[in-house]
Parts: structure tokens; sequence; C-alpha cells
């Protein structure tokens, strides 16, 4: 028995009331679209789980009964007038949220809810924790995860960091912190990947914690091949832009000046003078200059975002 199950059944024997389960508020945010078949069920698990957390459902102007599922099942729910995806979903139940401490679960019944408490243990030693699928069995086939550990190994290189599952949005967050980044967010499925190289790129502590991940229960997935393909490849540019851009703009620049160096000996190598400077040798020079100086610039801007509530 633990030291907090210890309490509990203290407690209740003397018939006073339990004592908090963790030393922080939780809110559990959930966002829903069109899963008035799940969305019951897991705001139910939930409730096993954190008896005392806020729990929240926005529901992204679903066209079933979500909403009333969900009030049903004892959830806040915040109704969205019109559809402007999960990203949206999730920063509009960040706002609503009023716990120290803010979980993210899906509701289509893939996250079991019986993990947060796996979660909610790290926060204090780590700001967030992201439940990480561990293998490719516990994603939905090869060239999605042959995608999810590009991204991963990209993110990773970027904050000079391991990233697990960038894209996994089952976690918990401290709501402090998390408000720090919230305006960076976007509003459709890019909310992980951004949220969790915020939070590393600033120093904040996190950690990824391995899980399994069931099916979905009913409904089916909003992604499709393609259009998760462009998608992924936006949210790299994104996150170019937005986290350490000149670990990518001054390869480019070295790359630039060893073609240059490159153009101008194989041009002594066909008689050229040693003085003479051919035109691709100064084309490539100077494209590198340009690229590293860009890259300088989106540096700096991109370090005004993450210098904390201070500024």
């Amino acid at each position: 028995m633990t030291v907090v199950e210890a309490e509990i059944a203290q407690a209740s024997a003397i018939g006073a009331p339990a004592p908090a389960r963790w030393p922080f508020s939780v809110s559990v945010v959930i966002p829903a679209f069109n899963e008035g078949q799940t969305v019951g069920r897991v705001i139910r698990a939930v409730r096993e789980q954190c008896p005392d957390a806020e729990i929240i459902v926005v529901d992204d102007a679903s066209s079933d009964n979500t909403a009333e599922e969900a009030a049903a099942a004892g959830a806040q729910v915040i109704r969205r007038p019109y559809n402007l995806g999960n990203g949206a979903s999730v920063k509009t139940g960040m706002r609503a949220a009023s716990g120290d401490v803010v979980v993210v679960i899906d509701a289509d019944g893939q996250h079991d809810p019986a993990d947060i408490p796996r979660l909610l243990q790290h926060i204090g030693r780590y700001d967030m924790v992201i439940a990480s699928r561990p293998d490719r069995t516990s994603q939905q086939n090869a060239i999605r995860w042959l995608g999810n550990s590009a991204l991963n190994a990209f993110g990773s290189y970027l904050v000079n960091m391991e990233m697990k599952d960038l894209t996994s949005g089952f976690r918990a967050m401290r709501r402090s912190v998390l408000h720090e980044f919230i305006h960076l967010l976007p509003n459709q499925y890019g909310w992980p990947v951004t949220s969790a190289m915020a939070f590393a790129t600033a120093g904040y502590s996190v950690r990824f914690e391995p899980i399994a991940m069931h099916k979905r229960q009913a409904g089916k997935s909003m992604q499709k091949l393609l259009r998760n393909g462009v998608r992924k490849g936006l949210m790299v540019m994104r996150i170019v832009t937005l986290f350490s851009p000149l670990r990518i703009f001054f390869p480019i620049f070295l790359a630039l000046e060893a073609l240059a160096l490159a153009a101008y000996f194989w041009s002594v190598a066909n008689g050229d003078r040693w003085l003479h400077i051919p035109p691709s040798t100064g084309i490539f020079f100077l494209g590198g200059i340009i690229i590293f100086l860009f890259g300088l610039i989106s540096e700096q801007i991109a370090s005004l975002r993450f210098k904390g509530p201070e500024r």
C-alpha cells in the first residue's frame, strides 16, 4: 500500500475527508468532435482516476450528441459555435481550466484514463509529462510510424534533446508554464509538437512516459495519409521558424560555401587563373552569406519568444 492509499484509508476510518491525491489541483481537458459514442465513458473513467479534478469537454461544433453525453456524464461543457480544429479546442479548454496542472486526453477512447496518475506523479520534477507510444504496434500503420519517427528525430535535433513521441496529445502540463506559450499553438493538429518544443526550448523539463494506446472504440480518425503528410511538412517548416532556425540555416550556409570552394578549384583545375573568381563561386559564396544572415536574424527573433514572464 502506498503512502497516499494509507492516508486515504486512515481518513476514511475516522470519517475525515480524504486528502488530495496530488499536492496540486488538476483540470482535465477533453477536446471532442462527433465523439458522442465514447465521450461519456471517457469522462466517467477520468472521474474514477481523478475524483476531485475539474473536467472540461470542448465540443468543436459536433453534429451528434457529444455535448449532451458529456454533460450527462458530469463534465463542464464548452460548445464552440463552429469547427476550428483540435488545437483550437485544446486552447479553449486550457484558457477555461483553473487547475495547477492541465491534463489533455482524447475523447475517442484511444487513451486509457488509468494512465493519468502515471503522468501526474512526475509533475513537480517535470513541467510536462507526455504519454509516449513505445513501439510501432501501438500506432496505426508503418507509414505513419515512419513519419512520426522522422519528426521526432528532427525535433530532437532542433532542441538538442531526445523527443520520443511529439505527436502524442495525451499529456500533463503545468498551467502556469503552458500559458506562456498558448499563443504559439496552432488551431489544428500541430499543437502537441509545438507545445513540447516550446517547453524544451524555454528550458523547462519534459518527460516521455511509455503507455499503451488502444484502438479507437468508435468513429473514425480525422487524419488521412496524404493530408497528414502535407500537414507534417507544414509543421516541420513551422517548427523550424519557431525553434532554433540557425540549426537549419547554418548547415545550408556551410554547404553553399563548400560548393563555392569546389567551383573555384574546379575552375582552376580547368586552366583558369588563381586570381580569377568564376561566377558560380561568387553566387554560391554570396548565397551562403545571405542564408547565414537570415538564419542569424531568425534565431534572434525566435529567442524573444522564450524569454519567460520576466520579459
